[in-house]
């Protein structure tokens, strides 16, 4: 996987029972919509609590990440498939 770790714009569900679904987002100008999120996990980086989304638009698999302290998202890596 290529390391990016770059701000992203995202539309996001915040759902009943505190889940979180990313819908879209935007990368270089280009809006990607997500079609399938196959895998989540979350990681402890001091005071942060860090939300890892896999998630593919059906061209790549693109590892997405929610800061809970700050809400910031970050596109952390991407692989073509």
């Amino acid at each position: 996987m290529e390391r990016i770790k770059e701000q992203i714009r995202i539309a996001t569900i915040f759902t009943p029972g505190r889940q979180i679904r990313p819908v879209w987002f935007d990368w270089h100008n280009r809006k990607h919509t997500i079609l399938e999120t196959t895998y989540h996990w979350k990681e402890q980086v001091g005071a942060a609590t860090l939300l890892h989304f896999a998630v593919t638009d059906g061209d790549a698999l693109y590892d997405l990440v929610y800061n809970t302290l700050d809400q910031s998202w970050l596109l952390n890596g991407i692989e073509v498939t």
